[in-house]
Formats: C-alpha cells, sequence, structure tokens
C-alpha cells in the first residue's frame, strides 16, 4: 500500500483529505498541532521545527505528502504558512515524495476584472494573502516539482459538516452574529469533498507541477455564498437576516479563479456552488 502523509490532518480540508486518500487506497498518515484527528494515524507536529519536519518524512517515507497545515490569524500565521510550508516541502523532497500544497486565491487583490489564471502575477492585499504568496516560491525552491494547488472559499453542504464560512453565515442568519457580506468580493467556492479528491488526484500523479487552480465552476459574491448556504439548510434567503454591503478598503475584489486546466488534467469534477446548495424547503 503507498503511504500519503497529509498535514494538518485535524483541520476541515485535512480531515476530508485523510478520509478521500483512505477510501483511494493511501495508507494515510498524519499530522495535527494540538488535536489529534480521529479515524488516522497522526503525530503531533510544528511545521516551524525544521529538524522535527525532516525527522518525520524521513521515517514515515510517504510516496506523496499533501500540505493543508496554516494560520489564518496571529503573529505565528507566517512562520507557519511560508516558513512551515518550506520545511515540508524541503523534507518531501529529500525523501523523494510527491508534494502538493495547498495554496489560495487570497493571493490576489482581485482587479483584473475576470476570471484569474496560473500565470496571473501574485498580489495579495491582505495579510494573510501576502504569507500564502510568499509561501509558493519557498515551496517550489525547496521542491521544484510540487504543485502549488490554488483553491477558495471550502464548504460541506448538505449532509456533510459545515465548514467555519458556513457556520458564520447560518449564525448571522439567525441573528447571533452581525456580519455584512460583500457585495463586490467574488470568490470561486469549492465543495470540500471535490477539493479533497482533486488533491489527492494530483498526489498519484507525477507529471504536473507549479501553480495550478482548483476551484468551483461558479463564481459568486460573499453575500451570494452566504444565501445559498442558508437556502441549502432549508430557509427563505429572502427573509434571514443577511446583510450585504461593498468590501472595505484592503480586501480583495473579484477573485474567480479559472480552474479548466485542472478541470481537464482531473477526473472529478469541480461542481459549482449554485449546483451542490440546492434551496431545500423549510420545515
Amino acid at each position: 500500500m503507498v503511504k500519503l502523509l497529509v498535514t494538518g490532518a485535524a483541520g476541515y480540508l485535512g480531515r476530508a483529505v485523510a478520509e478521500r486518500g483512505a477510501a483511494d487506497g493511501w495508507e494515510v498518515v498524519g499530522t495535527h498541532h494540538r488535536h489529534a484527528p480521529s479515524g488516522v494515524r497522526s503525530f503531533a507536529l510544528d511545521v516551524r521545527d525544521a529538524g522535527a519536519v525532516a525527522a518525520l518524512v524521513l521515517a514515515e517515507a510517504p510516496a506523496a505528502v499533501i500540505h493543508t497545515a496554516y494560520r489564518q490569524h496571529g503573529e505565528a500565521a507566517r512562520a507557519v504558512n511560508v516558513d512551515g510550508a518550506a520545511h515540508v516541502a524541503a523534507a518531501a523532497h529529500a525523501a523523494g515524495a510527491r508534494l502538493v500544497h495547498v495554496s489560495s486565491d487570497a493571493i490576489f487583490a482581485g482587479v483584473a476584472g475576470r476570471p484569474l489564471r496560473e500565470e496571473d502575477p501574485p498580489d495579495p492585499v491582505t495579510p494573510y494573502g501576502a504569507t500564502k504568496a510568499d509561501a509558493e516560491p519557498a515551496v517550489l525552491a525547496a521542491h521544484p516539482g510540487a504543485v502549488l494547488a490554488r483553491t477558495s472559499l471550502i464548504y460541506g453542504g448538505p449532509g456533510v459538516e459545515p465548514s467555519p464560512h458556513e457556520e458564520l453565515a447560518l449564525a448571522a442568519a439567525r441573528g447571533e452574529r452581525e456580519v455584512a457580506f460583500f457585495t463586490d468580493e467574488v470568490r470561486s467556492p469549492v465543495q470540500v469533498g471535490d477539493l479533497a479528491t482533486a488533491l489527492v488526484e494530483l498526489a498519484g500523479m507525477t507529471t504536473d507541477a507549479g501553480p495550478l487552480h482548483v476551484g468551483g465552476a461558479d463564481p459568486v459574491s460573499r453575500l451570494e455564498f452566504a444565501r445559498l448556504i442558508v437556502a441549502a439548510r432549508g430557509d427563505d434567503q429572502h427573509r434571514i437576516a443577511l446583510v450585504g454591503g461593498p468590501a472595505p478598503p484592503g480586501r480583495p475584489r473579484h477573485c474567480p479563479l479559472d480552474s479548466s486546466r485542472a478541470q481537464r488534467l482531473l477526473h472529478v469534477r469541480l461542481r459549482g456552488v449554485r449546483e451542490v446548495l440546492q434551496p431545500r424547503s423549510p420545515g
């Protein structure tokens, strides 16, 4: 059985990747920061510790690594997202392992006015986006054969554990949170199972490397995304307490990903959010 190492296996995406890898016949091992995931053999690991990362990858000798671990906020974000990603890349390269590094559409400002392609240069406007943008060349310097899988807002949909994006929209709809969902920030939300399947497919390939856009088929605003989330749970999207408005300065704007290359390369279909989040009748 071929071994797959998933960093961040306790996270929302990491758990889905581990499950998909096991279902596809990989021997899956994971890493976690604080809390071990259930259903997968996992090791506590701080990716900021280059020696610990190298020792673990050397000991486990995976054929492929999918790097999902990240930090979105806080002082540690840069060290985790940039240095940690480089450490994982260097260890994977030394072990001769395939590497799929999960990147983000947050590396773009969204000023091109069209879907973003792999050759578009990063121009981040948020601190998080800057860390993800800086991670990409660091990863490729350490592992030239790595895939940089740039993705977007991740969600589960009906019958799947809700993502943080879904939980936020549902809390706002119930009046528990005051949130303005931006009308001019456009993204390509991707269903977590579709994305996990795509990442595992990429881990099993040997020829593709560099940036690859892996987003859902439908570009939608943050407000439309929130309304779709709530409608799919059975609430009337025209009566719910969701407030829209323009994004403030310092936010990315029109950032849908052109994922046509990934869709030609992969077997999995990267469904659009309007297809997955079909409205459900209240009751």
